[in-house]
């Protein structure tokens, strides 16, 4: 088993910045690629960003160039750092761990709010 905790989501106003953290704990040597996702109110859940491991990633297209994600494996956690932020990045913003078992783990979620 895997637990994870997101931390850090807060009110911005558009065009600031705004770190996310998650700690994972328990079986966190099982762990390969962790992400970041996002849900707005009325949308589908959508990938923001992944990252292996051995540190490759991988971004959705509409936060290319404001959004890193950076993984610390000693502690177990992973951050995202988010940059020039937009009234369209408002989302719950959820952290995800996938298992060498395929086994996937989400976290309760962290709001991000971006007023204009």
């Amino acid at each position: 088993q895997v637990q994870l905790v997101e931390s850090g989501g807060a009110l911005v106003q558009a065009g600031g910045s705004l770190r996310v953290s998650c700690a994972a704990s328990g079986s966190t040597f099982n762990i390969r690629t962790m992400g970041w996702y996002r849900q707005a109110p009325g949308k589908q859940r959508e990938l923001v960003a992944t990252i292996t491991k051995d540190g490759s990633t991988n971004y959705a297209d509409s936060v290319k160039g404001r959004f890193t994600i950076s993984r610390d494996n000693a502690k177990n956690t992973i951050h995202l750092q988010m940059n020039s932020l937009k009234p369209d990045d408002t989302a719950v913003y959820y952290c995800k761990a996938d298992t060498r078992y395929y086994q996937t783990y989400w976290g309760q979620g962290t709001q991000v709010t971006v007023s204009s």
